[in-house]
């Protein structure tokens, strides 16, 4: 089970860094907030950074437009992934909307935002229970048929919806929650190892109590690590297709998620972590 590869293909042939960027904490306001996530996102790339995820919901549209702005033109090997199919109101009520004039609006929204002709990688943010998902997966099947997507994800789905899905279109990528302590998507998870699906694992670390369990802090201490680097070494190491894209606002946690990739486990140190599912 162990993987010691830093790198990924999604989709078979899109090969990325497996440590990712979550961007969805970098704020486009004010000002003095804009111009620290536009400077993070610069900096997670020089450090070898080559996936990041965004959404439209993240700032309804805002996240985009900042990637785009530190970023643009792109590096060759980054993949700026994104997310649609949550729509807001004009009374501001959130919600999953997958209807197909909806999804189109929204990838050809991105497109512009992120001043790209192609979404490498555009996951459906929710399955809309109230739409078909015939239609959603088929919206964006066209669309990946017409040039404007090349590979399709989703995010926090079953095992049962993964397979609905797989008879409608390719699936590259699976996004739900999972970290060390929680771990109720194992069985997506296992069905994303077995099909070579890309698994991105959203909230990665246990914010504010990896370093709190004593076997994580003696972990930490015999690699001479941080508990969140263990916590993300536990992930990269327990199956070849996770790609942990944490999220942060500082720059001190974005070098220490970037250099996780550099803890190498033991098999005694993996299965003390592994004992430690459903304590969070």
């Amino acid at each position: 089970m162990a993987s010691t590869t830093t790198t990924f293909r999604i989709g078979g042939d899109l090969e990325v860094r497996r440590l990712g960027l979550g961007a969805m904490h970098l704020s486009a306001e004010p000002a003095d907030a804009r111009t620290a996530s536009l400077t993070l996102a610069r900096q997670a790339v020089e450090l070898g950074v080559t996936l990041i995820d965004t959404a439209h919901m993240y700032g309804w549209g805002a996240n985009e437009e900042l990637l785009a702005e530190a970023l643009h033109p792109y590096p060759e090997d980054l993949l700026v992934a994104t997310k649609v199919g949550i729509a807001r109101s004009p009374s501001g009520k959130v919600r999953t909307d997958g209807r197909p004039k909806v999804l189109r609006h929204q990838v050809d929204e991105a497109l512009r935002r992120l001043r790209v002709e192609r979404v490498e990688l555009l996951q459906l943010h929710r399955i809309d229970p109230e739409t078909p998902l015939a239609d959603q997966l088929g919206t964006l099947r066209e669309l990946r048929d017409e040039g404007k997507v090349g590979r399709i994800g989703l995010s926090e789905v079953t095992v049962a919806e993964l397979d609905r899905a797989r008879e409608i279109v390719d699936i590259a990528s699976v996004q739900n929650r999972y970290n060390l302590f929680d771990r109720e998507h194992e069985p997506v998870l296992d069905a994303c190892t077995a099909a070579g699906i890309a698994f991105l694992p959203w909230r990665p670390v246990a914010h504010g109590t990896s370093g709190e369990r004593a076997e994580v802090a003696a972990v930490a201490a015999e690699l001479g690590a941080t508990a969140t680097q263990v916590a993300l070494a536990w992930l990269l190491d327990r199956s070849p297709v996770v790609l942990p894209i944490p999220s942060t606002t500082r720059t001190d946690h974005l070098e220490e998620n970037v250099a996780a990739d550099r803890l190498r486990l033991t098999r005694a140190q993996r299965d003390r972590l592994d004992g430690l599912a459903g304590e969070a």
